[in-house]
């Protein structure tokens, strides 16, 4: 039994009922209760399987699992082989404290695949053994008959036996805001659209209208909500770009620290210096050339960025992910919600002999205003716009009203879009029933196509109809025009029918007329002739407002946006042009398209053109992510229903919608956008390039700071003098003094060019060419000016003690010195005021008062052996600090001067 529902799902919307209820072996009347006991031992509950979240202790070892971690611990591990215990000390502090800070950050943000869960009902209404029972969803199996009302959740995917005016909500998985209208009777071909199946009920959906039964095929990860389950808990999150470049960086720092060490030791065993001092010198070289600082700062950066981001709409749930929008390079959008309102809004309305008449505003909001060509309408003086309003609110069964402060609605989609739309025009639906009571009605069918009510005007019957232009023109002898009704020209509704089509409008015809009824007849189908056409009103879930402008500022900021839908090719086309997202329908991919691809080059290529890809089914958005990624792009991917989910895991950055987002859709993203709106995702792109740009600030200041540290030994190895410095005075070097400063870098504001500059490349190191030329230039000045201070001083007749204090309080004034000219790569320290960032002033002013407090503290200066100096030499050395300022300007200025020359034609 099992292998045949499996064999045969593909193929139940392309069969009758009466074969789907033999494939399942099932009679209309249900399952009787030993075979469902039998088929849920076989099939097991109607579940998905939920994936336990990692614990606070997980989370806690999982800081631990990164390069630079590791080459933290072999330096800490060292420091302990060669009993430096405030070495190692000082070092295990550090990984502690980056590891309790970034288990707050991420503890309980793996929820992905439990949030599929609540989308599945838990109870449900079967057939079984010919009476209604009302079981847990879980017990359902296939072959079990489910009966299905308004309101309820699909609890399996079904094959429908029958419908009446059965409508659902299918935006869960196919993203699009529309309801389904669907039709038990209809046989479909094998390879329709997952949308356009519409004799099949699919697990998680909503009934939005009508009522039906049918018989379940598949259920738990066998259905199509399964199946995105499955996507989701198969396979692992993507690297994040800063995961992926400071990998690579630390492999780096890695290679050339023991490359460094082994040169170095060499040399001091070449020259017979012993083997402890050799470990002693290998300890400090590590200490000087790896940034101890750096995964503390790291992490305050990025969660400085998270908070900046929550203030702007977009809520961070893990932390590379403020600086993966930074770099992403291509937006994979949903359509529904997104760029969207997800709202059906009526904005176009065409007469007969008049112009185009367009209606501003969107959503279920009434406000808004009339546009002809000429200027805005006065609606009061418009009797057309007057007769249809009046037919859109009386052949109506939607609600809308002020309620609380705020607008209300609830109602079939196209009926509330009418109620909207005459209110903007004055025409409101409990006055015109109040004038117009409603006799009788006739509601919409599928088969029909248009709905009627009967209502009592001045004394008289008349009829008010709308739906679908074909189904209105045999009733109408007339149409509506400026000076009266007059003959109906039908070649003319077609043309404008076909135009609002064409530019991706769903298209609503509206009549009315005079009807006479005999004592006691039943209003129907047959009166409904000789009525007067009155217009069409073009529907369309409309844009939001902002959306264009987030496209454009998108576009300048050197990121790629493309759309992807299950909407109709034309429709996304049109909504694409006003977008500005595509000009040409070459553009334009299509679901069955990308499935034609015989290869992955084959699919390739039709991504890497394609700003618009419609008809697309929930698993192939998850393809059109991976597919970009090969074409070398940072992807990130927005979306609001469980048919994103499993494209929002696989993106570098997934971005779900907080409002209109599903359950899944927030818990598998890494980031939540918490108005629904397209343009915080152009704000998140600027925080988390500020942010990034900060990470590159304190990189440049630690690993400046600490090459320098690398010249200043080399020098004196080479010239047989002692070290210059002791490790633990490198440590408190490079975490307390310099620690203190590149925290307080992290809280750096936006320079205000960030979205004025292309993305990164996706393959650009952190160490790019400016970056290599600023760290050698400043480490040159620094290093060989402390090298040549601590010659002096001991040439001078100063101790070694003594002219180890005198360089290490050189090196941390030129640290406070030079994380100003860490502020920005290209513009001038003299240009950035320094009280923008106070917290760095602030910073910088604490790291020199530690310093100084600690050569007074008796314990701490006896640790790191130091000693007060005067105030005299004090200003001495401020004064040759200040020359690697004067260094790094020269070097932006020739920059500049390079860059121009470049940019000027000759």
């Amino acid at each position: 039994m099992k292998q045949k529902s499996e064999r045969s799902f593909a193929a139940f919307h392309a069969v009758t009922a009466a074969s789907a209820l033999t494939a399942m072996d099932v009679s209309r009347h249900g399952l009787s209760h030993r075979e469902a006991a039998a088929r849920l031992a076989d099939y097991g509950a109607n579940t998905l399987p939920q994936t336990k979240p990692p614990g606070m202790a997980q989370v806690f070892w999982s800081q631990f699992a990164s390069p630079l971690i590791y080459i933290l611990v072999a330096a800490a591990s060292l420091s302990l082989l060669i009993e430096e215990w405030s070495d190692a000390g000082f070092i295990i502090a550090v990984l502690l404290i980056n590891a309790i800070i970034g288990t707050i950050q991420e503890y309980s943000a793996q929820r992905a695949a439990t949030a599929l869960n609540k989308l599945v009902t838990t109870q449900c209404r079967v057939l079984r053994e010919g009476d209604t029972y009302e079981i847990d969803a879980e017990a359902l199996v296939p072959g079990d008959i489910v009966l299905l009302n308004s309101g309820d959740k699909v609890p399996a995917d079904i094959r429908l036996l029958d419908s009446h005016d059965l409508e659902v909500d299918e935006s869960l998985l196919t993203g699009e805001s529309q309801v389904v209208r669907k039709v038990a009777e209809c046989v479909l071909d094998d390879d329709a659209f997952l949308g356009d199946r519409i004799n099949m009920l699919f697990a998680g959906t909503l009934v939005a209208r009508g009522r039906g039964h049918g018989v379940v095929v598949t259920t738990a990860l066998s259905t199509e909500l399964g199946h995105i389950a499955a996507d989701v808990l198969g396979k692992a999150p993507v690297k994040a770009p800063l995961l992926v470049r400071m990998e690579s960086f630390t492999q780096r720092v890695a290679i050339l620290v023991g490359m460094a060490a082994l040169i170095m030791a060499g040399i001091a065993l070449s020259r017979g210096m012993p083997l402890g001092e050799i470990f002693l010198l290998a300890v400090a070289l590590a200490v000087s050339a790896i940034p101890e600082g750096l995964p503390v700062a790291l992490t305050v950066a990025l969660a400085i960025g998270m908070r900046r981001m929550a203030r702007r709409n977009v809520i961070i749930r893990r932390l590379v992910a403020v600086e993966a929008l930074g770099s992403c390079t291509f937006i994979a959008t949903d359509k529904t919600g997104t760029l969207t309102v997800n709202q059906l809004t009526a904005s176009r309305i065409l007469f007969p002999d008049c112009d185009e008449l367009r209606v501003t505003g969107e959503g279920n909001k009434p406000e808004g205003t009339f546009l002809t060509p000429q200027g805005a309408l006065q609606v009061e003086s418009s009797p057309l716009l007057q007769r249809l309003c009046q037919a859109a609110v009386l052949t109506n069964d939607a609600f809308l009203g002020h309620r609380d402060n705020d607008w209300v609605s609830h109602g079939d989609a196209v009926d509330i879009a009418l109620l909207v739309m005459a209110h903007k025009a004055g025409v409101i639906q409990t006055e015109s029933l109040n004038t117009a009571p409603e006799q009788s009605s006739i509601p919409f069918e599928s088969e029909r196509l248009f709905s009627a009510s009967l209502n009592k005007v001045n004394g008289e019957m008349h009829a008010f109809v709308k739906g679908a232009l074909e189904s209105l023109l045999p009733m109408c002898t007339q149409m509506a025009v400026s000076t009266g009704d007059t003959a109906l020209n039908q070649a003319l509704m077609v043309e404008q029918t076909h135009m609002l089509a064409s530019q991706g409008f769903r298209v609503l015809a509206l009549a009315s007329g005079n009807i006479k009824l005999a004592p006691g007849e039943v209003f129907s189908e047959e009166h409904l002739q000789g009525l007067t056409l009155l217009g069409l009103v073009g529907m369309m879930d409309p844009l939001r407002m902002e959306a264009k402008a987030a496209v454009i500022a998108c576009r300048k900021a050197g990121i790629e946006v493309a759309m992807v839908t299950g909407d109709h090719p034309a429709t996304a086309f049109a909504i694409a042009q006003e977008l500005g997202l595509a000009d040409q329908l070459s553009q334009v991919v299509t679901g069955p398209e990308l499935r034609q691809a015989k290869d992955r080059s084959a699919f390739d290529r039709l991504t890497r053109q394609a700003r618009v890809f419609a008809r697309v089914d929930p698993r192939q958005k998850l393809d059109i992510v991976e597919s970009l990624q090969r074409n070398g792009h940072f992807v990130a991917v927005s979306g609001d229903g469980a048919n994103d989910a499993p494209a929002l895991q696989a993106a570098q950055v997934g971005a779900a919608m907080g409002k209109s987002g599903t359950d899944v859709a927030r818990e598998t993203a890494s980031l939540i956008i918490t108005d629904d709106n397209f343009s915080s995702i152009v704000a998140g792109v600027e925080e988390g390039r500020v942010a990034y740009a900060n990470v590159r600030k304190v990189i440049f200041l630690l690993i400046s700071t600490g090459a320098a540290e690398l010249v200043l030994f080399s020098l004196a190895l080479f010239t047989g003098q002692p070290l210059p410095l002791l490790a633990v005075q490198l440590l408190w070097l490079n975490l307390v003094t310099n620690g203190i400063q590149d925290v307080a870098l992290a809280f750096e504001p936006a320079e205000g060019d960030e979205l004025k500059r292309p993305p990164r490349p996706p393959q650009e190191p952190i160490f790019n060419r400016l970056m290599v030329e600023r760290v050698i230039i400043s480490a040159l000045v620094i290093g060989s000016t402390a090298f040549l201070l601590f010659q002096w001083l001991l040439n001078h007749g100063y101790s070694l003690d003594e002219a180890r204090n005198g360089t290490l309080l050189l090196m941390v004034l030129f640290e406070n010195i030079h994380v100003f000219n860490s502020r920005s790569e290209t513009r001038s320290a003299f240009f950035h005021n320094p009280l923008r960032n106070p917290i760095l002033l602030i910073g910088t002013l604490m790291a020199q008062l530690v310093h100084i407090g600690a050569m007074y503290t008796p314990w701490i200066n006896d640790i790191l052996h130091i000693q007060p100096v005067s105030p005299a030499l004090w200003l001495e050395l401020l004064g040759i600090a200040l020359i690697v300022l004067v260094a790094m300007e020269l070097h932006k200025a020739i920059y500049h001067w390079f860059k121009y020359r470049h940019q000027v034609p000759h």
